[in-house]
């Protein structure tokens, strides 16, 4: 008989979330006790502090964590995010997403995630930059190529990228391009990799309206967050002949019935930063956004903006879950019980920038560069075979697709702990 444990270390209503959805997957899946807590659990963190001297000649010194959720499939992977929210917790809730999206996809990864508490606004590019090299200096024993990958999340990027693999590669006397991903094609980066989660959204997007029978060039389309998912998403449908009604970010949203300007949005933003005041369209709340008539709501910002309040009053026939965890548990009750709207989780739906990430991990170690073709298509096989799975799972035992998905990564990474047995 296994002990429970209770870990207050990630305490935090996103990680309590995380687990309240292991929970129910292990029970659906009856998953032995002795595997539960080995499965649900982080292997391990690490928290930082990170002093950057500023453009004033003051220090600041600012906070940095990375979770290792899953080591026993492969090196762990997962984003490292620059928020001013950014908490442990949260790090850890994201960190065991990707071990069951990395599961469900078919990748030879654990899942992992970082963090820094800092709004890189608010930063220089000097201090940005000092900020992302000493993250990664305090990271170096902690991760490498065969251990645990970084790659770009909220508030990060390709050149920060670029960054951290440089410090990494001068840390160890050689270049190492395979430690991080999302990075400058310059540097070893994937063709593809820029839009791939973004791409993916919306490969799935369309395939599911086809199941439904709807003509995407029929679709109206809302997304909520318009960083690189979130436009990547919207150029991508709108390049399958989907309307673009609304988009929004941070500041508040925009709605067009008539269809967004996408390249007059994109060219405001390059030079603005941020979408407040663009007139492409009436200014809504982000609140609102999430309330509007359309065939298809994409939420591609944070988590838990989908919840008990709001999920009565959706007006979409397909929630494209591009953000990771957008919905609440008790939003998703409301929503399986409405039975009106299909749901694409998380960990399917988004799972397109680790598989380009997993095409460019592949490229660094092999020194061998695929063409975008042939990456894009590569993504959409395994987007195939990952949906196939999922819808497989849920008519065989009546699962909401949420919990088809969830079970089937669980037990993928259960399986591998149960072979590999327990260390002494």
């Amino acid at each position: 008989m296994s002990k429970a444990i209770v870990s207050s270390l990630y305490d935090s209503e996103v990680f309590k979330m995380a687990c309240r959805q292991f929970d129910k997957a292990a029970d659906a899946i009856n998953l032995p006790d002795a595997l539960r807590d080995r499965t649900k659990y982080p292997r391990r963190c690490l928290a930082v502090a990170l002093p950057v001297k500023r453009a004033d000649g003051s220090v600041t010194v600012f906070e940095g964590y990375r979770v290792q959720h899953n080591l026993s499939t492969g090196p762990s992977k997962g984003g490292i995010r620059f928020h001013q929210h950014v908490t442990l917790g949260e790090v850890a809730a994201l960190a065991m997403w990707m071990s069951w999206k990395c599961s469900l996809v078919g990748l030879p990864y654990g899942g992992a995630k970082g963090g820094v508490i800092v709004d890189p606004n608010q930063l220089t590019e000097n201090e940005l930059e000092h900020l992302s090299r000493r993250y990664m200096q305090e990271m170096v024993n902690f991760i490498g190529p065969h251990t645990d990958v970084p790659a770009p999340d909220v508030g990060t990027n390709e050149k920060i990228m670029g960054w951290m693999m440089d410090t990494y590669s001068n840390h160890v006397g050689h270049v190492v391009p395979a430690v991080v991903t999302g990075k400058p094609i310059s540097l070893g980066g994937s063709q593809g990799r820029r839009e791939a989660t973004g791409a993916g959204v919306a490969y799935l997007v369309k395939k599911y309206l086809e199941d439904l029978k709807i003509p995407i060039t029929k679709a109206t389309v809302a997304i909520q967050g318009f960083g690189n998912v979130g436009s990547e998403t919207a150029l991508a449908l709108a390049g399958y002949g989907a309307k673009i009604i609304a988009i929004s970010d941070y500041t508040g949203g925009i709605h067009n019935p008539k269809g967004i300007d996408l390249k007059k949005a994109l060219t405001y933003v390059q030079y603005q930063k941020v979408l407040r005041d663009f007139d492409g369209g009436e200014p809504i709340s982000n609140e609102t956004l999430l309330e509007l008539k359309c065939t298809v709501l994409v939420p591609a910002a944070l988590e838990r903006v989908i919840t008990e309040k709001n999920a009565s009053k959706l007006r979409c026939r397909l929630l494209a879950e591009a953000a990771n965890g957008p919905t609440t548990n008790a939003a998703d009750r409301i929503i399986e019980d409405r039975g009106d709207i299909e749901l694409i989780p998380d960990v399917l739906c988004n799972s397109g920038g680790v598989v380009v990430s997993y095409f460019e991990w592949l490229q660094n170690l092999s020194s061998f560069y695929w063409g975008r073709d042939e990456v894009i298509t590569k993504l959409f096989a395994i987007l195939d075979k990952a949906k196939d799975s999922v819808e497989y799972q849920m008519r065989k035992f009546k699962f909401s697709r949420r919990l088809a998905a969830l079970t089937l990564g669980i037990q993928r990474v259960a399986d591998a702990k149960q072979s590999r047995g327990l260390f002494p």
